[in-house]
């Protein structure tokens, strides 16, 4: 086994793999930017190397620099983690030409596997079911639109280098191939350094179902099971599960079969992934084989009892499979969702700063892979990913009731996350109830917002929660005055039945206290007339977190003041909270509510990024949602839309500028 390995990577895999090797013994190598600073995974490793400034071209994708680095620290292996350089055949090559290990496939069969084209020739040759599509890349829009003829619309054009969803653009008809082409070329260009794009059928309603697959340098290859990877979200996957609600046993095995035999076909070493797409009569065909470490990993580690960094490390070092293909069987359920920095509100818009305040779920069947801490950095230069939530159940509904549990405890301020839309679509009926596929988030939620409104008995959860902790800060306001009042000779009103008009925007509740809530003991509160037992919580400790054991349930809630109200995050829903007694609602009742108003002659930057191109000039007439300004923030493009329609009187920005959130990019007259 090796002594010392260098990890070319950062954030939470990094962490994920220290953890492994410290269990093992094995001295670890970070290396560091100079975002990175501060970042986790710098800290934990044994070591840790410079390797240059922020942008991923100068530090964490220079080949040269994290070999010098493995190789002046004396490592004997380099671990590439995933994203960066983990599907290069250049880097898997530099590494092992430089005596160095490289923890992953041989450089032949990252080039071969991590090219879509070859690789789909590769399955075919193998007798893996592939997608009907144009094997060869396309030379430019006529030849796309011949392909697509031959194929038959909807058709999906994906570019043949790379993977993760860049560049992916689904085509439904002819006339929408050449800007179709133009974006994908243009999005592979800057992900992957390459234009080839191909041509397949678009398989409609589709579900993503993958497996994971370990071989060794001796020919042994062994599956351990598929994982569903369905949600997804603009082609990256949010919460993936194993083992899948739609793979019965028998078919388990045949797409085990046809994993194990493409990677026999492709002359595979180490831990690796084969994809695949499954249609409405479970039928499936091969998608893509990544080369490297999923990121969703840890869900197939659950069910299976395996550490898949350990066999990587194992495999790599020469050491056989000793796993009994026939032994590996899935026990249990495993959810995992990604927490990435990222405004759902906004059209998920990357987001940016440091984080102030963190705790992690913690609890049975509770895991969490976190790159991030109290004071860690985050900004434009690297992907929004900060941690992945993994839980794991005896059944599936113990996983997914274990999971919302875990993300309603799990506390980030200083950036925005997706924490509550996550939470919002495994609280869904029909995710709930296992109806997949990768159109899920397009078909129930709007910008980030579920379609459904939420249920009146979560709001009247969070209705009590909000009237408990204004109660409580009354009458510790109340009582810390007690001895002012004694002294001037006041009198003290009885509490009687405190009672509390709560309001979440256009909802109403009524809560009443039976009797001074006691700490530590039952106190029974009604909600619309409803009567709820509630264990009084010891409030002196409570901070932004609240656990409660309502009707002899726990529940857990994320609360943020904003003046004398509260906002209150609870099974996937976000609500401002205003509280009144009874007194002062019939007082409300007469005042206008605030409204909010746009700044609508300006346009104004949504987040930090750079400036990949200005679409409209100085006077052109715009329109309300027109895209007017494309950014490029944590490795992804987005459009900024104009708020009105208007003339642009000033454009502030030009291409390849700088940007920070709320600067103003143009102004309009309207």
């Amino acid at each position: 086994m090796f002594e010392k390995i260098l990890i070319a990577n950062r954030g939470e895999i990094a962490v994920r793999i220290i953890r492994t090797c410290n269990r093992l013994g094995i001295r670890t190598v970070a290396v560091y930017s100079d975002s990175d600073t501060r970042n986790l995974h710098r800290h934990l490793a044994d070591e840790a190397v410079y390797i240059g400034p922020s942008p991923s071209q100068q530090s964490y994708l220079n080949i040269q620099k994290i070999v010098d680095a493995g190789l002046s620290t004396g490592c004997q292996a380099v671990h590439p983690g995933y994203g960066f350089l983990s599907e290069k055949a250049d880097f898997a090559r530099a590494v092992t030409e430089s005596g160095m290990v490289f923890i992953g496939p041989p450089p032949e069969a990252v080039s071969i596997m991590g090219d879509k084209i070859t690789s789909k020739e590769m399955a075919k040759n193998a007798g893996v079911p592939v997608i009907p599509g144009h094997i060869e890349a396309v030379k430019d829009e006529e030849d796309a639109l011949r392909a697509a003829e031959s194929v038959g619309y909807p058709v999906l054009l994906k570019p043949a280098a790379g993977g993760g969803g860049k560049g992916m653009r689904i085509v439904h008809e002819a006339s929408e191939m050449r800007a179709a082409l133009a974006a994908s070329r243009q999005e592979t260009q800057k992900a992957f350094n390459d234009t080839r794009i191909f041509v397949e059928r678009y398989i409609e309603q589709p579900r993503h179902i993958e497996i994971q697959v370990l071989a060794d340098s001796q020919g042994h290859v062994v599956s351990l099971g598929e994982r569903e990877c369905s949600i997804q979200r603009r082609y990256q996957k949010v919460i993936e599960e194993s083992p899948s609600p739609a793979v019965s046993v028998e078919l388990r095995a045949r797409m085990g079969k046809a994993a194990c035999d493409l990677a026999r076909k492709a002359g595979y070493v180490n831990a690796g992934t084969v994809e695949f797409v499954m249609d409405q009569h479970h039928d499936f065909y091969f998608l893509e084989m990544n080369t490297r470490l999923q990121v969703e990993h840890p869900v197939t580690e659950q069910v299976t009892g395996l550490d898949l960094v350990e066999w990587q490390l194992r495999i790599a070092a020469g050491e056989a499979l000793t796993l009994d293909p026939d032994a590996v069987q899935l026990k249990g359920w495993a959810m995992e969702a990604r927490i990435c920095a990222e405004d759902p509100s906004r059209g998920f818009i990357p987001s940016t700063g440091m984080i102030t305040r963190y705790a992690a779920p913690r609890g049975t069947g509770i895991r969490v892979d976190s790159g991030v801490d109290i004071g860690s950095k985050i900004d434009v230069y690297y992907d929004s990913m900060l941690a992945k939530v993994i839980c794991f159940g005896k059944t599936r509904e113990d996983a997914r009731n274990i999971l919302i549990a875990a993300l309603n405890g799990y506390h980030i301020e200083g950036v925005s996350t997706n924490i509550d839309f996550a939470t919002s679509v495994v609280c869904s009926p029909e995710f709930a109830e296992g109806k997949l596929t990768t159109g899920f988030i397009d078909q129930y939620f709007d910008d980030g917002v579920s379609k459904r409104s939420p249920p009146r008995a979560y709001l009247q959860l969070a209705a009590l929660t909000a009237a408990l902790i204004y109660h409580h800060r009354t009458v510790a306001v109340r009582e810390s005055l007690r001895p002012m009042v004694s002294d001037i000779g006041g009198k003290r009103e009885a509490d009687g039945h405190p009672a509390y008009k709560v309001r979440c925007e256009e909802d109403l509740f009524d809560v009443m206290l039976e009797a001074p809530p006691v700490a530590s003991q039952t106190c029974t509160l009604l909600v619309d007339g409803t009567p709820c037992k509630v264990v009084i919580p010891q409030f002196e400790f409570f901070r932004r977190r609240l656990k409660l054991n309502i009707n002899g349930q726990i529940y857990r809630f994320r609360i943020r003041f904003e003046g004398s109200f509260m906002f209150i995050s609870f099974n996937g829903i976000s609500r401002l909270f205003e509280v009144y007694t009874p007194k002062e609602w019939d007082v409300m009742q007469f005042m206008p509510r605030k409204k909010h108003t746009d700044q609508d002659n300006t346009l104004v930057c949504p987040m930090p990024g750079l400036v990949v191109d200005v679409l409209a000039k100085k006077g052109d007439r715009v329109f309300r949602g027109q895209n007017l300004v494309i950014l490029e923030s944590m490795k992804m493009e987005s459009g900024v839309a104009s708020p009105v329609d208007g003339v642009i009187c000033d454009v502030k920005i030009k291409k390849g500028q700088a940007v920070e959130a709320d600067e103003v990019l143009m102004q309009f007259d309207v």
